[in-house]
């Protein structure tokens, strides 16, 4: 059944279908029907979409797509019960997913492509009884509006002329409606057309119509705006209107003040803007709308007629107006206050010099309690029109008074004033002692800065030290180390707003030193910190000193690093040693009150002894004798305790018989029987118990020995060593070569010997010199030479000079046979004796 229905499915793949929406019901057998679903979706292009296929998950479903105008019916994803197939089509429709448990198609970046319809086949309970599905879906694909942008017959139409305006798109489906919007200059914006059109038109434009235009339009998928266009109206120029700055309208017009700058500025509503011609009394003057007259005078007294012209229409307007010089004082009015009485009361002044006519002054502000006073004592003594004001600090507000000096003109229309207030300080009186840079004098500063007026401060000391009264501030001036300390100075600060003085004082102290910790232990070898900070105090110090364990100030070297600011110095003593940095260190400072110092003792430790070495294997590493191998070990292995190992090496004498002993000079000879000297080489690797030593002479003889070390503590050296003998040793070789010498040199010497016993009668001389009795002492030696045995081994630290090692010898005895004399020849022989030089050499390989 299964097959069949897959066989159906595909079938209806390949078959030409009829019109999509329609509901033609087919009949698959006389037993089976199909059932058919119409739904209708929109999607917008670049968004996604989720195409249904039933409320429950089918056993089996395919889902095709039919391209409108076709009727080709083409499969784009199918799970026939082995999971879910996506076709290559699928890739021109957008981004197709199946959603998890469901049979529903979800498309992401929607193509236009993807308009069409989308046909689900779902097959349901294909093991029992099966239900065949179709589900049409029409997928409806909206474009969004692209951005319109907005056209104008004319940007800049005169008044009262016509115009229209067009809204271009270059995409989006319809149906479209179109919003038409102005802006003003203002920022206003008003909607003024609703259509379903993209062009309007404007009729009789007026210069109300200027301003920004856009169109706004929109369907079912978006709204769109275009940009803001420009509308320029050309119209004018009105009747212009006049502004005098600055000015004082009199019954003739307008009034300035003499000698001050006046600006007459003409406008005239026009577009585009007006050309401005300016007149003074009928003659020309100025062209431009801003008419400046930097200094006026008298005679500038008189009409003044703007011209506007508008270029572009050639239409022209025409104003005037009548101005009168007057001059009051110069600036404004001037207000001050002072202390008075000792900073016990206050002068209000006001002054305004010059004008015509006179300025009128008068005091405004925080006078009641001044008035109420004089009216309840009957008394009069300030009148608050008088410009000078004498204030005592009982009739004053304790924190603040504010008071205004008001002058008027008849050449302004506004009474000018000015202001003056009186206030405490706002914060407290500040102390603080410094000195000087040559440690001459000790300053005492004292400041009440802010206020009006200003304080009065003075200082006050032990034993009759200060000075007098100055404004704002006071400085006491004393010579360095005469200041007292633990006693205080008195700082007093007046102001006439309050009835009591306001103090500050400074007690100076001597410096004071701490220090992290003042007794400081470390191991040889290691660098160390000292520490020394200064307490705050009031007075600045000199520099802070550090001395070593010799009292030797300490500067910075190879040995020590001082780290320094003016509130603490550190010291770092490098590479440590027991003897000679152990001790007391001192750090000392002062002040212009008195010194201090303070002790910090450094106690170096030595590193523990490290274990015990001992030299397991001294070998030489081959017959030329050069190289030696070394191994060692260490006892307690397990544990740490040593940083390396110290190897060294002497020469103790030339083995005898080696050739080349005899050559040295008597010199190198007593060179080499002085005193016995290790030579030393280290290694820092604590995990190394293997070295070859290389480059030995090998005609001598070396002893070698390892000492171990933990960083600077140097531990027991293991006991001297000499190499020992490769384990294929040569001797044999040698002895064998000398022994088959001998026997050849015997061989030879019996032959001699008979030849010359049998031609004694020939040869008498020979017989009597090896058989005389005068001959019966002589001896031959024979001297049999040896060959060198050298070794190479592995490795090597470096050349050892002055030294060498013997290699193995083997010394054989002169040869000596006393033999018996024989008869003299015969007389009458002419035989001469015949001396006979006999040489015999053994080779030994």
């Amino acid at each position: 059944m299964v097959a069949q229905l897959l066989g159906l499915a595909f079938l209806f793949l390949q078959c030409t279908c009829t019109e999509a929406t329609s509901t033609t019901y087919v009949k698959i057998n006389h037993n089976w029907e199909v059932v058919y679903q119409d739904i209708s979706v929109y999607g917008v292009v670049g968004k996604a979409v989720i195409l249904e296929c039933g409320a429950a998950l089918p056993d089996m479903y395919i889902w095709s797509f039919t391209k409108p105008g076709t009727e080709a019916i083409k499969a784009v994803v199918y799970n026939l019960g082995k999971g879910t197939r996506i076709q290559k089509l699928a890739e021109t429709l957008g981004k197709i997913t199946i959603i998890s448990n469901s049979a529903a198609v979800s498309i992401e970046n929607l193509p236009v492509a993807a308009h069409g319809l989308f046909t689900c086949q779902a097959f349901y309970d294909i093991e029992l009884e099966p239900k065949v599905y179709y589900y049409y879906v029409h997928l409806t694909v909206r474009i969004p509006i692209t951005r319109p942008f907005l056209l104008m017959s004319d940007v800049s139409p005169v008044e009262g002329s016509t115009m229209w305006m067009r809204c271009n798109l270059e995409n989006g489906t319809g149906p479209i409606q179109y919003v038409w919007q102005h802006e003003t200059r203002g920022g206003n914006i008003t909607t003024f057309a609703h259509s379903n059109t993209s062009v309007i038109n404007v009729t009789n434009v007026n210069r109300n119509h200027s301003g920004w235009y856009r169109c706004v339009a929109s369907n079912a998928v978006n709204t769109e705006s275009s940009n803001r266009l420009l509308l320029e109206t050309i119209f004018g120029p009105d009747i212009p209107q006049i502004d005098v700055s600055p000015y004082t309208i009199t019954e003739r017009g307008y009034s300035a003040v003499e000698r001050e700058t006046v600006s007459l500025l003409c406008q005239a509503q026009s577009n585009p803007a007006s050309q401005y011609v300016w007149f003074h009394n009928n003659s020309q003057v100025y062209a431009g709308p801003h008419y400046t007259i930097t200094k006026i005078f008298r005679m500038h007294t008189g009409d003044y007629a703007c011209l506007a012209q508008n270029t572009y229409l050639n239409t022209r307007s025409k104003k005037s107006i009548s101005l009168t010089v007057y001059y009051p004082p110069d600036g404004s009015p001037s207000c001050s206050v002072e202390p008075t009485l000792n900073h016990t009361s206050l002068r209000l002044l006001c002054s305004w010099s010059g004008g015509f006519p006179s300025p009128n002054l008068h005091w405004t502000g925080d006078l009641h309690r001044v008035a109420q006073n004089e009216s309840d004592t009957g008394q009069q003594s300030y009148p608050l029109t008088n410009t000078a004001i004498l204030l005592r600090s009982e009739d004053l507000n304790s924190n603040s008074s504010s008071f205004t000096c008001v002058g008027s003109h008849i050449a302004l229309k506004q009474s000018l004033e000015c202001s003056t207030r009186s206030y405490i300080p706002p914060a407290e009186p500040v102390c603080f002692a410094y000195i000087t840079n040559n440690r001459k004098y000790l300053l005492l500063s004292c400041t009440w800065d802010g206020g009006t007026p200003k304080a009065l401060v003075w200082w006050e000391g032990p034993g009759g030290q200060g000075n007098g009264g100055e404004e704002n501030s006071n400085i006491l001036i004393l010579r360095y180390g005469t200041a007292q300390g633990g006693i205080p100075y008195t700082c007093h600060a007046r102001h006439p707003l309050l009835a009591q003085t306001k103090t500050c004082r400074l007690t100076l102290e001597a410096p004071v030193l701490l220090t992290q910790r003042k007794v400081v232990s470390v191991y040889e070898g290691s660098d160390v910190q000292l520490t020394c900070n200064l307490r705050a105090n009031y007075l600045p110090v000199s520099e802070i000193t550090w001395f070593n364990n010799q009292g030797v100030d300490v500067r910075d070297t190879s040995k020590y690093r001082l780290q320094r600011t003016s509130a603490w110095a550190n010291l770092t003593v490098r590479d440590t040693h027991e003897n000679q940095d152990s001790g007391e260190y001192r750090c000392s400072t002062s002040n212009a009150v008195g010194g201090t110092e303070i002790n910090v003792t450094l106690v170096v430790k030595r590193h523990p002894m490290p274990p015990n070495v001992t030299l397991v294997k001294v070998e030489y590493n081959g017959r030329q004798r050069n190289e030696v191998e070394l191994e060692w070990l260490v006892e307690s292995e397990e544990e740490s305790g040593w940083t390396g190992f110290i190897l060294e090496h002497r020469w103790m004498s030339e083995q005898p018989g080696r050739r080349g002993g005899s050559n040295d000079s008597k010199e190198e000879t007593k060179s080499k029987i002085g005193p016995l000297v290790w030579y030393q080489n280290i290694i820092q690797d604590p995990e190394v118990r293997r070295q070859t030593v290389g480059r030995l002479t090998p005609t001598e003889t070396y002893q070698f020995r390892v000492t171990p070390v933990n960083h600077r503590t140097v531990g027991h050296a293991s006991s001297a060593k000499s190499p020992a003998e490769p384990s294929s040793n040569v001797l044999p070789a040698v002895i064998g070569a000398a022994f088959g010498g001998m026997l050849l040199a015997a061989f030879l010497t019996l032959l001699l010997l008979i030849f010359i016993i049998r031609n004694r009668n020939n040869n008498p001389r020979l017989h009597d010199l090896l058989f005389g009795l005068h001959h019966s002492q002589s001896r031959e030696n024979i001297n049999f030479p040896e060959d060198e045995v050298v070794a190479e081994s592995e490795g090597g630290i470096e050349e050892i000079g002055g030294s060498a090692s013997p290699g193995p010898t083997m010394s054989l005895p002169r040869a000596s046979s006393p033999l018996t004399t024989t008869p003299a020849p015969p007389p009458g022989d002419d035989n001469e004796p015949v001396n006979v030089t006999i040489t015999v050499q053994a080779i030994g390989s």
